[in-house]
Order: C-alpha cells, then structure tokens, then sequence
C-alpha cells in the first residue's frame, strides 16, 4: 500500500482536489482509500436513530451494516486520538491510501496553497513536502502545479508512488 498525503491550511482547497483526483485513480484501476483528519468534534450518526442511542447509552463501538456499506463508530471517552500509524493499520488493503490533514507527519505530500488564505507556506519548513498545487506562481524548487491542473497533478501521483 502507497500513502501519500494533502497539507495545507483551511479553506486551501484540499477536499476538493482530492474529490477531483480519486476518479483519475480509480478509473486507472486503483483501489483507493482515505484518512481525513478533523480538528473538530465532528458525528456521522444522528440523534434519534439506533446507532446514536447505543452510542449515547455508553457503547465503545457501534457497528452498522447494510447491503451496500458499513460503519465503525468508535467512541474514544477520554482515550487520546490515534496515531497516524493506529490509524492506517485499520485500513483494509489498498493500493493507494490517501491522507488529508496530518499536514505535520513525515510523509510525502502535496502542499494546497492559495495566496487569498493569506496563511504561510508550510514548505519549505516541511521537508516531506514534494510538490505544491497553487492558484499562483511561487519562487520554489519543488514542482508546482495550478490548481485545476488534475491530470498533472495525479500523474506526478502516480509516478511518484511508482504506479504506471
């Protein structure tokens, strides 16, 4: 399994790239998976249905399952949130495992930077940054990208995890 990474700032864009890309994998014949980092309380499940009353009734984990997908929702009560590393051994096998977020763990990954956010770059601070995808030209030896450029961007992917 290959991992490659997304960093950059809020409102950077990298949800959206990331939508544009996963088809450009996939249609290449790639199983593709993905790890998002939020920095907020965030909830699949909703008040009301059974899972969210089991939770709240003091469940660790709820498991649910139909025909066409399935869900773990894991409570941590106070247990601290799970490494990168935790996180990625629960994946099941892929070819590629996409990661959005963790902008500050050791591994490859593409900065997202607009110039509107008014943020600072995260490379070249990050040495496990190798390429950037940007709305403007930056004085930078790493390879760059405009935004919208998916095709280049996900062959320079591909290539750099060694798929062709």
């Amino acid at each position: 399994m290959k991992i490659f990474g997304f960093a950059g700032w809020s409102g950077s864009g990298k949800t959206t790239l990331i939508e544009q890309l996963i088809p450009l994998f996939v249609k290449r014949g790639l199983k593709v998976s993905l790890i998002k980092h939020a920095h907020h309380s965030f909830d699949v499940d909703h008040p009301g249905k059974d899972s969210y009353r089991h939770r709240e009734a003091g469940c660790s984990e709820v498991v649910v399952v139909s025909e066409k997908r399935w869900a773990i929702m894991h409570e941590l009560r106070g247990e601290p949130e799970p490494s990168l590393e935790e996180q990625i051994e629960r994946v099941s096998p892929c070819d590629l495992l996409l990661v959005e977020g963790h902008k500050r763990h050791p591994l490859p990954k593409l900065e997202v930077w607009r110039r509107e956010n008014g943020k600072p770059l995260l490379h070249p601070e990050d040495e496990h940054i190798v390429a950037i995808a940007t709305d403007t030209a930056l004085e930078t030896k790493l390879q760059q990208f405009d935004l919208d450029d998916h095709d280049g961007i996900g062959n320079f992917i591909l290539n750099y995890n060694g798929f062709r």
